[in-house]
């Protein structure tokens, strides 16, 4: 039998029986969890706050004698009759989030919140890339409840805090409630002042300037929830996956694909769909959706038939990312930062250890990661490298050439090598720094006198090294 007793108080209250002897206890270092293991051959894991009994495991092997976590991480060694195993607790994510258009983070260390101002760097910081940003954390108080997850909202004015079934809104800037109440899940509309929550399986609650506008039973109920553009919804069967739309949440299409993790670009336009194996791009037709409910054409039990359109599919496993224009930015698997763009995969750097992407500052061209242990860094990312490669993938080449002349030259032959594998030579070839990579696109191009021009002059700057 286990007993927990609490200072200040004589009130002795009975928890829950093991089915033999308890022959260890332990409070994780890190999480708000009690660990409690039996002759049974069971490790019960309770809320160090409610008690509440939250999972129970059995190995199969033998009696429980030991239990023991390694401080600073989420793993938990226990040690049996018949063997030892090691097993991890909670998230690995750590909770943070960045409001990008203020520059400021906020995380959490335990129930403690903390803010990081990016814009406070002593004048004349030198930030390198993949170097630790020597930032500087303030305290800003503690939070009601243990923080799993922090997300600002889009426009940064407010952050909210979710854990042990529970969510809490607070002002970004001075911790100050606004709003709190129970839920498995929450996430945020693209419009800043809107946002649900899931309730349980069968209930998703929609609220708007923190009061409840509207709540509704999806038909094949819910397992989770995902924000942005759209209100996603992950059907409870596993089987079917659903797009709704804020403001009526009417049903605008169901697919098949059963995603972890939901990215919307801000244009509304595209957006990823991150699996356990690979991630798709879709293309979202308004227009279509438009009709097809002015008209009430084409529109069957799983929404609007041609509302999306698949234009890209990567066998990569994305871990966190994020739309700059049209361009996707995500780290995978492999502790890789890639972005993805008119079919395209650029690596911008390799990382030695996970990590996880905060935000990107386009007037500072850099993006921002962190690691579980709350340490921050960057990598410079060209916005209008980005700009010209979206301009591009929307056909519209006079921005693109409005965009050009801002891209330093260095960065002109990766830009030529992005055309060319669009199938814009021609681009290509007047973009391009590299003489090597003007005579292969001249060539192919059938341009032979230029081809010539570009051979004379590599010839006339080679026998004038020598």
């Amino acid at each position: 039998m286990i007993v927990l007793l609490k200072f200040g108080t004589t009130r002795i209250k009975p928890v829950f029986r093991h089915a033999q002897n308890v022959s260890a206890v332990s409070f994780h270092p890190e999480l708000p969890i009690l660990l409690t293991g039996s002759e049974d051959g069971t490790v019960r894991i309770w809320h160090a706050g409610t008690y509440r009994l939250e999972f129970s495991l059995n190995y199969g092997f033998e009696r429980v004698w030991t239990i023991s976590s390694l401080h600073g991480s989420n793993n938990v060694a226990i040690g049996y009759d018949e063997g030892t195993i090691m097993i991890k607790i909670g998230r690995e994510e750590p909770a943070i989030s960045m409001d990008v258009s203020g520059g400021k983070i906020i995380w959490a260390k335990h129930s403690e919140m903390q803010q990081v101002n990016l814009k406070a760097l002593p004048e004349g910081t030198e930030i390198k890339d993949g170097e630790r940003v020597p930032v500087v954390a303030k305290d800003m108080g503690s939070c009601e409840i243990y923080p799993q997850t922090i997300a600002h909202n889009p426009n940064g004015r407010f952050v909210v805090v979710c854990g042990d079934g529970e969510y809490i809104i607070y002002t970004s800037m001075a911790l100050r409630n606004k709003a709190f109440g129970t839920a498995q899940e929450f996430v945020w509309a693209l419009d800043s002042s809107e946002y649900a929550t899931l309730e349980n399986s069968s209930t998703i609650r929609v609220f708007k300037n923190f009061k409840e506008r509207k709540n509704f039973r999806p038909e094949y109920g819910a397992e989770g929830i995902f924000g942005g553009f759209m209100l996603g919804v992950k059907s409870i069967s596993g089987m079917a996956f659903s797009f709704y739309d804020w403001e009526q949440l009417e049903l605008i299409r169901r697919i098949e694909i059963q995603p972890r993790h939901v990215y919307w670009a801000d244009s509304g336009n595209l957006v990823c769909l991150a699996t356990d194996e690979s991630y798709y791009i879709l293309r979202y037709n308004s227009n279509i959706v438009i009709n097809a409910r002015a008209n009430n054409t084409n529109i069957t039990e799983d929404g609007v038939e041609d509302a999306f359109e698949v234009v890209g599919e990567v066998n990569e496993i994305v871990k966190t990312g994020l739309w700059v224009g049209d361009c996707f930015i995500y780290t995978n698997s492999l502790n890789r930062i890639n972005y993805y763009v008119g079919g395209e995969i650029v690596t911008i750097s390799h990382l030695d250890h996970t990590m996880y992407i905060l935000g990107y500052v386009a007037k500072e061209n850099r993006l921002y990661l962190n690691d579980k242990e709350l340490n921050v860094v960057s990598y410079s990312l060209l916005l209008p490298v980005l700009e010209y490669q979206t301009a591009v993938m929307r056909g519209d080449f006079e921005t693109a050439d409005q965009i050009l002349p801002t891209i330093p030259q260095e960065h002109r032959t990766r830009v030529a090598h992005f055309l060319e594998k669009q199938g814009f030579k021609q681009q290509a070839l007047a973009v391009s720094t590299e003489p090597e990579h003007k005579f292969e696109l001249a060539l192919a191009l059938g341009e032979l006198r230029r081809a010539q021009q570009l051979a004379e002059e590599a010839a006339i700057a080679e026998g004038g090294q020598d």
